[in-house]
């Protein structure tokens, strides 16, 4: 290619060297683009027109891409022709994408566009042939590599002989001597003298003078360019320029890049993104970076997070055994019970043979009878008016109704099976006497059949499965004895489940393989596991305390009546003294097993030791 042909030309990027980034481009690959034009832009920006600044055409060598560079006819193509003839801008860097990587090795990829840059991640991609610095006639030539000095190197060969080394040499036993007197008059200046010096430190013309020839859009490069020098060297705070009163700050960041697949764009920029990696999110790592560069308040810029779950999950117990039980229970639409019965299970009752001459003997048993009275049963919730108007994202009064209707049912469902389980002294408690649970009611309905171990029993290796084998061997025995109608449902845990599932014979296979086959030998229509009975445990007449293991009963036995009004309903009213809707629900219910030996409560009770 000739040398009028091209502005400039350089090491778009070099391979096998490790990058800023922890990238290292490997031989070979943009060999796909080699003779591809593409366009030339200022600091990967372009966002606008006016930052392609022309195109580079793309030679492959062997150690790299290789660019040779040409501006267009624009203002800020004018600037930047401006920066690099005079060695202020020397790097380059590129712009790719489809990326092919193995591991942090880059194996191939499509070059988008090259960039002028003031800082690369690549260390061996710089401008090393400015073609205008002369003329396009001149045999000069500046080699410009990256983080070292720029060596002016001059076609004629005594003049190349002087290594820039003696001049160095030469010069910087002057510039020691007048360095140190310089540093002494500085001292001894004003701030307005100082100001004098530098205005006139080039000739007769100021600096303000020289600026003031520049156009708009000229000046406009030059703080780009000066401001992002200063944040390179860590002086942000200096970058700030004053042009007739206004503040003008360029910030490294203001340029947006459109990712497509894997991209890679080697400058600065891509060592906050692959920081982002490190620390978790691309957020973080510009918050870490932030003070390199000066930037405040950078948060700002990211958007707040969203909800992948509106309104919010609950995190609850398993409720899907309540609406088995409040749907299995008789209802009645009246909330007092009463309930009688004869027994005549004595011998007293019994029917009797006649003998002639002898008095006939009247029939005697006892009548039994219980009352049991409603008990109001609630929940109380309230939320700021302010908080329901600011809540937009989902209703925030239906959510909260929801999990109130949730948790009372879960509640009565509770009290119907194994009670509340607050202490009786407590106002919350839901009493006994009104809501009659079936592991606490007398023994006419609800039959406590009781399964001891002792310590040896406990001490055994096998004490799972011990304990499995001899609960199912009491649930079995103590069915005769059930009273209630049809098949009935046993309620237990989930431990108690998965031990008998593990139970095995004396070869290893299992006695139970599915849920299926533990119900039917349980003689019992279903299982049904519910969470609230892990852990609760029944103190006797004699202070022996004794552990639930599981309630049979069919629920169609057990009553649960409300007069007209007594139905779950829901209230709300507002409170202009505090701003506050209040939600209520309740329902006033009573409950209690209708029928004898209508439930069986199988328990267990442990040895000490």
């Amino acid at each position: 290619m000739a040398k009028s042909e091209y502005d400039f030309s350089g090491w778009a990027t070099r391979t096998n060297l490790l990058c800023s980034d922890g990238r290292t481009i490997r031989r070979g690959a943009f060999s796909g683009q080699d003779g591809a034009r593409v366009p030339l832009v200022w600091n990967h920006n372009y966002t606008s027109p006016d930052n392609v600044l022309g195109h580079a055409d793309l030679v492959e060598r062997e150690d790299g891409m290789y660019a040779y560079c040409t501006f267009n006819d624009s203002e800020a193509a004018d600037s930047a022709r401006t920066g690099v003839q005079h060695g202020d801008i020397t790097n380059l860097s590129i712009y790719a994408n489809h990326l092919k990587q193995m591991g942090n090795d880059v194996v191939g990829g499509k070059i988008r566009e090259v960039s002028l840059v003031l800082a690369g991640a690549n260390p061996g991609a710089f401008i090393d042939n400015v073609s205008f610095a002369h003329g396009e006639d001149s045999e000069e030539e500046a080699i410009i590599f990256t983080d070292e000095e720029i060596a002016l190197y001059h076609s004629d060969d005594e003049k190349k002989k002087k290594k820039p080394e003696d001049d160095e040499d030469d010069e910087k036993k002057e510039d020691d001597n007048s360095e140190e007197e310089t540093d002494e008059e500085d001292e001894d200046m004003t701030d307005e003298e100082k100001k004098k010096k530098l205005q006139h430190a080039d000739g007769d013309e100021t600096v303000e003078e020289v600026f003031n020839t520049l156009n708009d859009k000229q000046k406009q490069a030059v703080y780009a360019i000066i401001g992002a020098a200063l944040e390179e060297e860590g002086e942000a705070e200096h970058s700030d320029f004053e042009q007739e009163g206004e503040q003008m700050k360029h910030n490294v960041f203001d340029t947006e890049m459109e990712n497509e697949g894997m991209t890679l764009s080697h400058d600065d920029m891509q060592t906050i993104l692959d920081d982002g990696k490190r620390l978790g999110s691309l957020k973080e790592s510009f918050l870490a970076h932030a003070d390199d560069y000066g930037i405040k308040d950078i948060d700002w810029l990211f958007p707040e997070a969203r909800n992948l779950n509106t309104p919010p999950d609950w995190i609850k117990r398993e409720t899907d055994w309540v609406q088995g039980v409040l749907n299995g229970v008789h209802k009645t639409p009246f909330s007092r019970i009463k309930s009688m019965f004869a027994d005549i299970r004595e011998d007293e009752a019994r029917a009797r043979g006649y003998i002639k001459g002898k008095r006939k003997k009247e029939e005697v048993f006892s009548l039994l009878k219980r009352t049991t009275d409603p008990q109001t049963i609630y929940k109380k919730q309230k939320l700021d008016r302010d908080d329901i108007i600011d809540i937009t994202d989902f209703d925030v009064v239906a959510w909260i109704k929801a999990e109130m209707r949730m948790m009372l049912d879960e509640e009565i469902a509770r009290a119907i099976l194994v009670g509340d389980g607050r202490l009786a002294s407590s106002d919350d408690k839901i009493q006994e006497a009104h809501v009659r649970s079936i592991l606490n009611d007398d023994e006419l309905y609800s039959l406590k059949k009781n399964v001891e171990f002792t310590a040896a029993e406990k001490a055994d290796p096998d004490y799972d499965q011990i304990k499995a084998k001899k609960i199912i061997n009491l649930v079995i025995k103590a069915r005769k004895d059930y009273k209630g109608s049809g098949n009935p449902t046993l309620y237990t845990t989930e431990d108690f489940v998965t031990d008998c599932l593990l139970l095995e014979d004396g070869i290893g296979h299992k006695l139970y393989k599915t849920e299926e086959e533990l119900r039917t030998a349980l003689r019992v229509s279903k299982i049904v596991t519910v969470p609230v009975l892990e852990g609760v445990t029944r103190e006797d007449g004699q202070g022996v305390e004794h552990s639930l293991i599981g309630i049979i009963v069919n629920l169609s036995d057990y009553n649960v009546g409300a007069d007209k009004g007594g139905a779950i309903s829901m209230f709300d009213d507002f409170d202009i003294d505090y701003n506050q809707y209040k939600y209520l629900i309740e329902t006033r219910i009573s409950g209690a097993l209708i029928k004898p030996f209508s439930a069986l409560v199988i328990e267990m009770t442990e040895a000490a030791g």
